[in-house]
């Protein structure tokens, strides 16, 4: 039976090492390159989920002022329009 060592587990054997460096110059430097790039569209996309999500806030914000605005209720139109302006601050 073979003796497992780190140098032939999975991922870390001399095999593998030789494969990525050999990957890696062949292309190269494009796979740095791709992984550079898939990072700034991963934080891209944070930042339009946080906008969507401010987005969203804000309709409901406007659903809660419209709504007293229909049925005339000045208490409630009142703790909209003072929510309304906590949140834009």
């Amino acid at each position: 039976m073979a003796e497992v060592t780190p140098e032939t587990q999975e991922g870390n054997s001399l095999r593998t090492r030789v494969t990525r460096k050999v990957v890696r110059v062949a292309s190269g430097g494009i796979v740095d390159d791709l992984n550079r790039r898939v990072a700034e569209l991963e934080a891209e996309m944070q930042e339009h989920r946080n906008l969507n999500l401010r987005v969203a806030e804000l309709v409901d914000l406007l659903t809660e002022l419209v709504l007293p605005l229909a049925s005339q209720d000045r208490d409630a139109i009142e703790a909209a329009l003072a929510k309304l302006e906590r949140s834009l601050v």
